[in-house]
C-alpha cells in the first residue's frame, strides 16, 4: 500500500513545512476519533517527544486533536520512541504517538504511531488518516463531557525506567561507561539506569537546548565518543540518536563498534546459551559481508531483509526469531521488545561484556569488516534503471568477478531518485572493479 503522508518511519518532514501543525492536530483529531470508536469508549493516548523546540508545537497540537474527539491524552513528555512503545502495551493504551525526526537535524519533525501492542500502525490504519488529512472524510467534534481530557503521566517514564533497570541481572560496579545523548531523548533516561546498575558513569550532549539536538553529537557524529572514550580512559562507551531508538558502541581503544559488531556480540552471547531462536540472526542486506562470514564460522544464521527495521521486525515476527538489526545501530532483542531501543542495546553489550569478563574489543576480534565502496548514482528514473537488462547483466558479472570473496549489491532508493551500488570485498581495489561493471552499465540512465 503506497501511503502519501507515512513513510517507513512515520510522516516526517521540515517543521511547519513538510510537516505543520494542521497535520499534527488532523493526525490527534482522527486517531481519537477512531480508537473512541473502535472501543466503544473513550480512547486512550500516550504521547512522548524528543528535544527538539517544534515538538512541543506538536505535542499541543495533537494533545487539542485527541481531545475535541473524545480521547483522553496522556502525555510522558521527553521520552526516547521505544519508551513510548513500552508504556503504550505495558499501560493497555489503545494507540502511542511519537514526536520525533530520530537522527535529523533540529528543523525537521515527525509524527509516529504505534499500536496498542507498542508496534508500527498498519499501512491500513495510516492511509484512513491520510485520508482525513486530505479532507475525504469527515470526523465530529466531541461535546459536553464526552470532550477528553490531559493527564500528565510522567509515572509512565519512570515506569520505563524502571523496566530497562530491572532487564539487567548485573552489576556494573567498577566500569567505567560513556554515554553520548545527542542533547536528545536519552538525555533523561540514560544516566539514572546506569547509576543505578553501579555504573562509573560519564555522561556528556546530555543538555539539550532545542536546537542541538544530534549536532556534531550522537550516533551520527561518533568522532565525538571515539576521543571521548580515550580522553577518560574508559571501558566502554554508547553513542544514541536524537530519540534513542539506535545504539553505537565504542570500545576500550576507541575503535568504533557498529550494528553488525553489536549483533556479532549479542548474537554469539545469546547462542552458547539457547537465547538466539533458531540460532539466527535477522540484519538487512546492507549489513557487512565480513559480518556475515563471521556468523557462519561460529554456526550463526543469518536471514537478510530489505533495509529498514520495520522489515527486520516483520520478518522476526513471522519466523519467530529473537535479534535482528542494523548497521546504523537500530537492533531489535524480540524476546523483551518489539521496536529498537538504543539504552536496552547498550544493556544487553554489557549484559556480554560481564557475563564473558572480555573487553569489547575482544568479544569484536573475530570480525574481520570488509572494505566498502558506496556509490550513489542519479539516475532519470530508478525503477528503469533497475530493470535494465545491461544493468542486471553488470551486477551478475561484478559477483562473478568478486566470487565468494565478496558481493557487489544494488538496490534503488527508497526517497531519491538514486540507484545505490554497494561493493565489499577484501581490499579497497577490487570495491572499485566490481563497482565498476555497474557504474558503466547505468551511464546511459544518469542525470
Amino acid at each position: 500500500m503506497d501511503l502519501k503522508y507515512f513513510g517507513t518511519d512515520g510522516f516526517r518532514g521540515v517543521a511547519n513545512e513538510g510537516l505543520n501543525v494542521d497535520h499534527a492536530f488532523k493526525i490527534g483529531r482522527f486517531v481519537g476519533w477512531f480508537y473512541g470508536l473502535m472501543q466503544g469508549r473513550k480512547a486512550r493516548i500516550v504521547i512522548g517527544k524528543d528535544t527538539r523546540r517544534s515538538s512541543y508545537m506538536f505535542e499541543s497540537a495533537l494533545v487539542a486533536g485527541l481531545v475535541a474527539s473524545g480521547a483522553d491524552a496522556y502525555m510522558l513528555h521527553v521520552i526516547p520512541t521505544p519508551g513510548v512503545s513500552y508504556v503504550t502495551a505495558d499501560g493497555g493504551f489503545d494507540c502511542g504517538i511519537m514526536i520525533t525526526a530520530s537522527h535529523n537535524p533540529f528543523t525537521d519533525n515527525g509524527i509516529k504511531l504505534v499500536n496498542s501492542n507498542g508496534e508500527k500502525m498498519d499501512d491500513a490504519i495510516l492511509s484512513q488518516v491520510e485520508n482525513y488529512i486530505d479532507g475525504k472524510v469527515d470526523v465530529p467534534l466531541a461535546t459536553g463531557d464526552a470532550i477528553g481530557q490531559t493527564v500528565d503521566f510522567m509515572q509512565g517514564r519512570n515506569r520505563y525506567i524502571a523496566y530497562l533497570i530491572a532487564s539487567a541481572n548485573f552489576s556494573l560496579q567498577g566500569v567505567k561507561v560513556g554515554l553520548d545523548c545527542a542533547n536528545g531523548a536519552a538525555s533523561s533516561v540514560a544516566k539514572p539506569v546506569f547509576d543505578a546498575l553501579g555504573a562509573d558513569v560519564y555522561v556528556f550532549n546530555n543538555t539539550p537546548n532545542g536546537f542541538n539536538i544530534n549536532v556534531n553529537c550522537g550516533s551520527t557524529h561518533i568522532d565525538q565518543l571515539q576521543s571521548y572514550v580515550l580522553r577518560n580512559n574508559l571501558d566502554v562507551g554508547f553513542a544514541y540518536d536524537g530519540d534513542a531508538d539506535r545504539c553505537l558502541a565504542v570500545d576500550e581503544r576507541g575503535h568504533v563498534v557498529d550494528g553488525d559488531l553489536i549483533m556479532y556480540v549479542c548474537g554469539r552471547y545469546l547462542n552458547q546459551h539457547g537465547g538466539l531462536a533458531k540460532s539466527t540472526v535477522v540484519p538487512t542486506v546492507m549489513s557487512n559481508f565480513g559480518f556475515f562470514k563471521a556468523l557462519e564460522e561460529i554456526g550463526i544464521n543469518h536471514v537478510d531483509t530489505a533495509v529498514g527495521d520495520k522489515y527486520v521486525y516483520a520478518k522476526m515476527r513471522e519466523e519467530g526469531y529473537s535479534l535482528g538489526g542494523e548497521q546504523s545501530g537500530h537492533i531489535i532483542f524480540g524476546e523483551i521488545e518489539n521496536t529498537g531501543d538504543g539504552i536496552m542495546t547498550s544493556l544487553r553489550v554489557m549484559e556480554a561484556i560481564r557475563a564473558q569478563k572480555e573487553s569489547l574489543s575482544t568479544l569484536v576480534r573475530p570480525v574481520k569488516l570488509y572494505p566498502q565502496q558506496l556509490d550513489n548514482v542519479k539516475v532519470k528514473d530508478k525503477n528503469q534503471a533497475m530493470e535494465s537488462a545491461e544493468v542486471l547483466e553488470a551486477v551478475k558479472k561484478a559477483q562473478e568477478f568478486l566470487g565468494d570473496r565478496g558481493r557487489c549489491f544494488v538496490r534503488a532508493s527508497g526517497t531519491e531518485d538514486l540507484v545505490r551500488v554497494l561493493a565489499e570485498a577484501p581490499d579497497a581495489e577490487l570495491c572499485r572493479q566490481a563497482n565498476d561493471f555497474v557504474l558503466k552499465a547505468l551511464k546511459p540512465h544518469m542525470i
